[in-house]
């Protein structure tokens, strides 16, 4: 009986000591993540410039992760999508070709039979939010693949457009490069084609084009 007790003793002991461990790395994050969020406070208040607070917190994560070892990354969730289309190796878009300049993503031309057609959108519109992601706050190449995503998945966008400000929700679709990216009837007598590459596909999507044109012309 005697030995019971002193093996149960060893038991509660143990216990006591792995819970206190535990407890004193948690005291321990729980204090440096104050820390960081004080000084992220201070700065955010006082500091002469204004701060990006995405772009220091991914500067923070990626410096800290860089003193472990080479293999241990930090993905954000457009990080995540990319590694998804990169695995699946399928490729969703709006299907609208862009321009970036000055901070601004402008929306140059929309693919026929797109999202982005279906839904409203126009050459011109200056993107605003991707998401929940202000397009000011990143490069042209981070930008740009925001728009993407695996096909059928959803995204939210902000545009300005004509100092408005307007809300789209669209459905990624799988973009195939087509040498005929739009078409349409300027008026009753005038059809306008886009062509902006040669390949395999280029004289059946011209002519498909220019018939659906006619017989469409021929209904005005």
């Amino acid at each position: 009986m005697k030995f019971k007790k002193w093996i149960f003793g060893i038991f509660v002991a143990g216990f006591i000591a792995i819970s206190a461990g535990f407890q004193s790395d948690f005291f321990e994050i729980a204090k440096q993540i104050d820390i960081y969020t004080t000084m992220f406070k201070e700065l955010n208040m006082y500091y002469i410039d204004e701060v990006n607070p995405g772009k220091l917190t991914s500067k923070s994560i990626n410096y800290m992760l860089s003193n472990l070892d080479p293999y241990t990354n930090f993905y954000d969730e457009q990080g995540v999508e990319d590694a998804r289309i990169e695995q699946t190796g399928e490729y969703g878009g709006i299907g609208a070709t862009t321009q970036y300049k000055n901070n601004t993503l402008i929306i140059r031309e929309i693919l026929k039979g797109s999202p982005a057609e279906k839904e409203g959108m126009k050459p011109g519109d200056k993107i605003l939010k991707i998401n929940n992601t202000l397009v000011k706050d990143f490069n042209e190449k981070g930008v740009s693949t925001l728009l993407n995503g695996l096909p059928n998945s959803n995204i939210k966008l902000q545009i300005e457009r004509q100092n408005k400000k307007l809300d789209f929700d669209l459905t990624r679709k799988k973009v195939e490069a087509n040498p005929v990216p739009y078409y349409t009837m300027l008026d009753a007598e005038v059809g306008y084609i886009s062509f902006t590459k040669f390949n395999e596909k280029a004289a059946s999507e011209v002519k498909k084009a220019f018939l659906e044109l006619k017989e469409e012309g021929m209904k005005k």
